[in-house]
């Protein structure tokens, strides 16, 4: 943790009850919610209608394998949240580990993912909005949402983790209700489809791999998308109650997660209705009870769906302010960022954030039919990096941990290092098949584009503050916060 971060002074006189100034206010069952909700946006409910098309039954073998994948990442972070929780882990532990090349890259990346990600969801959230009204225009409901969330958030961290329980709460809530009621369609055949609804669906069609093993695999994109802030809960650390208990509960949830929300109930909607006859673009939990008879229940699904989007919103707007802040405590953003409101939250961060997510009112004023699948691409790509500098800090903390150099963390991933090569792997897989997909190649033109503008700033700042980027004892300034403490 840098220096500056013990010094820093919090704006209006709040109490300074972590070593970074934010007030310890999310208690267990907020993180543990925050943790299941975060995964559960619209690369479920929305984007899974075209990785469905694409793929037909076998996109829940793809949820499945990549679910394994996202389970060894977040035990990697885990690992490394046990070694040290800060509120700026993953542009902290590249920092440490990697070098500050790589925190500072990490760190605006991670920023910049998060705006582009709170751009996807308000477009998502403006499109469901269709389902009820059709002559609102999709930018009007962007904008109103983007303040709306904007406002939300200049409460108090503990407000603010009560609200995502909630909003949690109502997305698991809804899921498990759908796949009761699925499973009520399959065994007691009630509604119009109970006569057609059948578990043979995931194979009659064309078979269990329709399009081939290459339709599944180019779907991986749109599948790691929807896992993509799950890793959120490792930016909540610095306001965790108790970070060393509630981190790892969170953590190990993640297969659980992933096996009933995403394989449980793919598998419940694809057997009510042939997979043939979902649509790109059209939430596929909203067609399937559409089909089955039960409007009222389509109308359900999209208010759930609608507040899935806006939640998810709702924790960008929250990370990228502590986001720009680790940035200036470290000297690699604007002083003026470090600032905190009275009730502990990072007020000109979280206000500039939000003017950038306003870009995507614009995008879904010039192209509402596409701005989803823009954003997406671009999203999935500046998300990843995130989980590649927690893979290569963690192997690079198991290293320093065998050579005797630092403490052994008492939450290890399991199967490291080799497990941590593997995702990483994997990850390449998934870059290698976005620059085959025209769809999704747009990000990986956008993402030279960022590193030039990364690499330059990087080069400027250091130029002018060389003693910013100085390689940082992170043991020596742990002790200096607790004899100051």
């Amino acid at each position: 943790m840098a220096s500056e971060q013990v010094k820093s002074v919090i704006d209006g006189g709040a109490e300074e009850s972590s070593g970074e100034g934010y007030h310890r206010g999310l208690g267990n069952r907020q993180i543990q919610m925050i943790a299941i909700g975060g995964a559960i946006g619209t690369g479920l409910f929305l984007g899974a209608g075209k990785a469905i098309s694409k793929a037909g039954p076998s996109l829940i073998l793809a949820y499945a394998v990549v679910g394994i994948i996202i389970f060894l990442i977040m035990r990697a972070l885990g690992e490394l949240l046990m070694y040290r929780p800060v509120s700026g882990s993953f542009s902290e532990y590249a920092r440490e580990f990697l070098g500050p090349f790589f925190g500072y890259v990490t760190g605006w990346t991670y920023w910049l993912f998060w705006v582009v990600t709170g751009i996807t969801e308000v477009t998502a959230a403006a499109s469901y909005v269709q389902y009820w009204w059709p002559g609102v225009p999709q930018w009007t409901s962007a904008l109103v949402f983007t303040v709306a969330l904007y406002f939300v958030n200049l409460i108090s961290v503990k407000l603010f983790g009560e609200l995502e329980f909630w909003f949690s709460m109502v997305k698991v809530t809804a899921i498990i209700g759908m796949i009761l009621i699925g499973i009520g369609v399959l065994t007691l055949g009630f509604s119009k489809a109970g006569d057609t609804a059948s578990i043979s669906h995931l194979w009659n069609d064309g078979g269990f791999f329709p399009k081939g093993i290459g339709g599944t695999l180019m779907t991986l994109q749109i599948v790691m998308f929807a896992f993509l802030a799950v890793e959120l809960v490792g930016v909540t650390a610095g306001e965790s109650k108790d970070p060393k208990t509630v981190l790892p509960k969170a953590i190990n949830t993640v297969p659980w997660r992933i096996g009933l929300f995403y394989v449980g109930a793919l598998v419940i909607i694809m057997a009510l209705v042939p997979w043939t006859e979902f649509q790109p673009g059209v939430s596929p939990f909203v067609a399937a009870f559409a089909k089955v008879g039960l409007p009222l229940g389509a109308g359900i699904v999209n208010f759930v769906v609608l507040s899935a989007a806006l939640s998810s919103c709702n924790s960008g707007m929250y990370s990228t302010g502590r986001m720009l802040r680790d940035l200036a405590l470290n000297g690699q953003g604007p002083k003026a960022f470090t600032k905190l409101t009275r009730n502990g939250t990072p007020l000109l961060g979280t206000t500039v954030s939000g003017a950038f997510m306003l870009v995507g009112v614009w995008i879904n004023y010039q192209w509402p039919s596409n701005a989803f699948n823009y954003v997406v691409s671009f999203a999935t790509i500046s998300g990843m990096w995130a989980w590649i500098m927690i893979l290569c800090s963690h192997l690079r903390y198991r290293r320093a941990v065998r050579l005797g150099r630092l403490p052994a963390s008492d939450f290890r991933m399991p199967g490291s290092p080799w497990t941590s090569w593997i995702a990483l792997a994997f990850i390449g897989l998934v870059v290698v098949e976005m620059g085959i997909d025209k769809d999704a190649r747009v990000s990986l033109y956008c993402a030279p584009v960022w590193a030039v503008i990364m690499i330059v700033s990087y080069f400027g700042i250091r130029a002018r503050r060389p003693e910013v980027f100085a390689k940082k004892d992170v043991a020596v300034e742990r002790q200096a916060e607790r004899v100051k403490a």
